[in-house]
């Protein structure tokens, strides 16, 4: 029976006579069957690609077969090959299962999961998802309570004093005291940051983000999502490395790789880089703008706009035809405790492993800047386009720590919302500026090994002037429509 339906197998005919040429022209010996090795080659599989170009002398003519079967088609030949493959699937399926009571009834997860992807109610779905578990879990529990009880009880309290009183007594050494305990100091900056104001905040991210994850909701997100992201040269393929970006921006400029072409890869990085907020950085943001509901909405939608833009922008100066998508999609299930609660633990102490040396590292090197008198040179020169953005000279700091990390700088800007020197206007166009603001150094060197040095730069270039450029409009708008926050 089952040799019966192979004979069956087959693709269209053009595509056919394309893999009998490459067939007829790979002489090597593959260990597997030629019409595999060809139908790879046509997939661009890059090992078999690489394989068969070091095996074949006349890989020239193979290259030119390839390239013939390509421009035949207006779809990606592995789309062609994946589209034929799911159709004869389908047919098997049909032959060889029977329902009872006739035709195949949806289950209720079937059901659901159709809803999930439907644009009229899995928009709503979406919106329900980000609100509860971003908003609600992230923003309010993580970035409110959590961070206000570490910050304040556990540091402010505890900590804090205790080793501000421990150093003093035990370090002769002026300049060391003010490394470790000083107003930038390791422990009473870094640390405390690190620990009371990052930490509960990376952490119900990462929990949240493990129960959508191991519900299946991803792939379905990918899907609802895909019509739209074709508007800005991306598919929904694109999904997995923008939700990641929500976790680290760095490890999801690393997972930019999956994507099938190298002008989806160079959108994507550029968007990780300019307007999807990592998650301590995005949760800061949440909690400093938590009881300024109309500031939050403006913040959210500029971001999105600015997103939107861009990769609209974007895709029509770079050249490449429109991307391709399809996709697996695994059953709903739900979530499994120790399956989140070990994602949970191990994205943890990777994150922890990255963030807490790079805060030591920043505290050192603010302690450096400041004996140096560099510190202050950067400051004063950042507050020229800080003022110009309506904001006060000491938010100069928290941009500049936001180019060591980004939430770095936002928690520079919960420390000064807590002396009072932010208004509405200025919280709201402080948040929308640095969340646009140049890539972190960890997330910069990372452009810079995928995307090349020139094309890295390039772009912290144009993010940088970018981001004050929309944070001076949004001001400026402020202030001709009289709008108090």
């Amino acid at each position: 029976m089952l040799k019966d339906f192979a004979k069956k197998i087959g693709y269209d005919d053009p595509l056919e006579v394309y893999l009998s040429k490459l067939e007829s022209l790979l002489f090597s010996d593959y260990k597997t069957s030629k019409r595999s090795i060809a139908l790879l080659i046509l997939q661009e599989d890059k090992e078999v690609f690489d394989l068969v170009k070091a095996k074949e002398k006349d890989f020239k003519e193979i290259f030119g077969v390839i390239e013939e079967a390509k421009a035949h088609y207006t779809h990606p030949l592995s789309y062609i090959i994946g589209l034929r493959r799911q159709q004869e699937s389908s047919r098997i399926a049909k032959m060889v299962m029977n329902f009872k009571g006739g035709a195949h009834k949806l289950t209720l997860r079937e059901q659901v999961s159709k809803i999930m992807m439907n644009p009229i109610t899995g928009g709503p779905i979406l919106l329900a998802v980000l609100y509860y578990g971003l908003y609600k879990f992230v923003g309010i529990f993580g970035a409110g309570v959590l961070v206000n009880f570490l910050e304040n009880k556990v540091f402010g309290e505890y900590v804090n004093p205790f080793m501000t009183n421990l150093v003093q007594h035990t370090v002769p050494f002026k300049l060391i005291q003010e490394l470790l305990v000083g107003e930038y100091g390791v422990v009473t900056l870094g640390v405390r940051y690190a620990f009371a104001i990052i930490l509960p905040i990376v952490a119900t991210f990462f929990f949240a983000f493990a129960i959508v994850e191991d519900t299946g909701y991803l792939p379905r997100l990918a899907m609802l999502v895909d019509q739209l992201f074709k508007k800005i040269g991306l598919s929904g393929r694109a999904v997995i490395p923008l939700v990641l970006g929500f976790g680290c921006d760095t490890m999801a400029t690393m997972v930019t790789r999956t994507l099938p072409t190298k002008r989806e890869r160079i959108i994507a990085t550029l968007l990780l880089a300019l307007a999807i907020p990592c998650s301590a950085q995005m949760g800061v943001i949440l909690a400093l703008l938590a009881g300024n509901p109309v500031g939050l909405i403006i913040w959210i939608s500029v971001i999105i706009f600015v997103f939107l833009i861009v990769g609209y922008l974007a895709s029509k100066i770079m050249p490449g035809e429109l991307p391709t998508f399809y996709m697996e999609i695994p059953p709903l299930r739900l979530p499994q405790l120790s399956n989140i609660l070990r994602k949970t633990g191990s994205r943890l102490g990777w994150y922890f492993k990255e963030i807490l040396p790079l805060f030591i590292f920043a505290s050192v090197l603010i302690w450096l800047g400041q004996i140096t008198g560099i510190f202050a040179i950067l400051v004063k020169w950042m507050e020229h386009p800080i003022r110009a953005l309506g904001l006060p000279d000491k938010a100069a700091v928290a941009f500049l720590f936001g180019f060591f990390r980004r939430d770095y700088g936002a928690a520079g800007l919960y420390d000064l919302k807590k002396v009072g020197l932010l208004s509405g206007n200025q919280l709201v166009v402080a948040c929308i500026t640095l969340t646009l603001f140049l890539p972190c150094i960890a997330q910069l060197l990372m452009n810079v090994k995928e995307r090349g040095i020139r094309m890295g730069i390039a772009m912290s270039i144009f993010i940088l002037f970018f981001s004050f450029s929309i944070g001076y409009l949004v001001n400026l708008a402020f202030i001709l429509l009289h709008i108090q926050l």
